[in-house]
């Protein structure tokens, strides 16, 4: 979509940032119920289901035309976080 102004690029941005954290929670959501299927923090750790999910990312930036990069980036501190609650629930349930 063409915006013909500021304000309408504005509220397209702040559009796709309400759907960006509706996700990023949707996410989280399933992330807490992944805990429970797990054995030991280093199964929630998953470093080669990491290095697939940002190679998968990535692909999908490059078809989409974002920079590859910036979205790795933002999917490697994302994984970290989700990483960090996904432990922190694990250590509850066990």
């Amino acid at each position: 979509m063409k915006c013909s102004n500021l304000e309408e690029v504005r509220e397209q941005i702040d559009r796709i940032d309400n759907e960006i954290i509706k996700l990023i929670a949707e996410r989280g959501i399933y992330v807490i119920q992944a805990s429970s299927f797990k054995q030991s923090e280093e199964v929630v750790k998953a470093p080669a289901r990491v290095k697939a999910v940002i190679s998968k990312v990535r692909a999908k930036a490059e078809e989409y035309g974002a920079n590859p990069d910036m979205v790795e980036a933002i999917y490697q501190e994302m994984i970290s976080r989700f990483v960090k609650m996904e432990i922190e629930e694990f250590n509850k349930e066990k």
